[in-house]
């Protein structure tokens, strides 16, 4: 073991497609910032990155772009992925910076090979002294506390921003696991699609986005919200505003949530009678921002007849899980070793 290696710093984190988040043992999570970065045109000089950058979507002037480096849950550009990790870690870690970190990073398992070392790559370019990657359903069930070493079925929903995993974890391992490339951003997109095809109206994704979180559901609820958005009229190209409720946003989300409620009901179908008993009984565990929608673990719960918990802080879980595996793996590594040598 070399001599630095006592003092490494295991980091724990959820490279998302909207937000990056890092956890470190013992402090907790440390970053948690939009995947944006602002660079100047050109030079590619970074100038902003996370919070300050994200203000800065659409809103640039001409010599500066504001860049979100993944999408989908992957890589779109490499060299914008590594100065933004570099960036984050440098922030929580600056007089450190020469011990190098060992980074967890939590990926969908939906990704190629080619992608899955894409993310390996920019983290050591970024600085890691070495890269492992775990699948976000594994992480995220780990950082809402599921006894994932158990003999028993646990299911996990992770909704992030690209990308949504549904899996089955019996004994540290997916015994089954479905993934598609949908998440917090289609509902955006769906919303910006619905307003302009109704009403003729233009908004971008941060209007979209306030409408999801302040008015956004799945399954309909007692009160009907009203949130009134301003945007351009696609007609005219004026400004114009617009009051619209949680009826219409309702509707307007209806296809990405039944594409997700579909691929729970198909990882369902996939699981062993044995396993699935358990989660009959255990429940759906959710995480991910897409799951802070408001009424959706009540439809998904009803759509499959079995009950679904929302994890205690489910933007959190999957850069926690990713952290705490360093150890936990380890753990049950050596229990296995215990086991065997007894049973050999």
């Amino acid at each position: 073991m070399a001599v630095f290696d006592t003092f490494s710093t295991n980091i724990g984190v959820d490279l998302g497609t909207c937000n990056t988040l890092i956890y470190i043992r013992g402090r907790g999570i440390v970053v948690n910032e939009p995947s944006v970065v602002a660079v100047e045109r050109g030079t590619k000089r970074v100038v902003a990155v996370g919070a300050e950058a994200k203000r800065m979507l659409w809103k640039t002037p001409g010599n500066i772009m504001a860049i979100r480096p993944l999408s989908d849950g992957v890589i779109a550009d490499m060299d914008t992925t590594e100065k933004m990790i570099r960036h984050f870690v440098s922030k929580v870690m600056p007089r450190r910076w020469l011990v190098r970190p060992r980074m967890m990073i939590g990926i969908p398992s939906c990704i190629t090979e080619v992608e899955r070392r894409a993310v390996q790559e920019a983290a050591l370019k970024a600085g890691a002294k070495d890269v492992q990657i775990i699948e976000e359903s594994l992480a995220a069930a780990i950082g809402a506390q599921i006894p994932i070493h158990e003999p028993a079925g646990h299911m996990v929903c992770d909704i992030g921003g690209g990308t949504t995993e549904v899996s089955v974890i019996s004994l540290g391992g997916m015994v089954v696991t479905n993934a598609i490339r949908l998440g917090g951003d289609e509902f955006d997109e769906a919303i910006i699609k619905h307003v302009r095809s109704v009403h003729n109206l233009i908004i971008g994704e941060q209007t979209a986005e306030r409408l999801k979180i302040e008015i956004g559901n799945a399954a309909p609820e007692k009160n009907i919200e009203k949130v009134e958005i301003k945007g351009t009229d696609a007609i005219t190209g004026l400004p114009r505003r617009l009051e619209i409720d949680s009826v219409e946003v309702r509707e307007a989300l209806k296809d990405p949530i039944t594409q997700i409620v579909e691929e729970i009901k198909r990882t369902l179908g996939k699981t062993p009678p044995e396993l699935a008993a358990d989660i009959v009984e255990r429940g759906i565990v959710m995480t991910g921002g897409g799951s802070l929608l408001k009424g959706l673990p009540r439809l998904i719960s009803k759509e499959t007849g079995v009950p679904v918990i929302l994890a205690e802080h489910p933007l959190d879980c999957v850069a926690i899980g990713a952290g705490q595996s360093f150890e936990l793996f380890k753990d049950m590594s050596t229990e296995r070793s215990i086991y065997d040598n007894l049973n050999g």
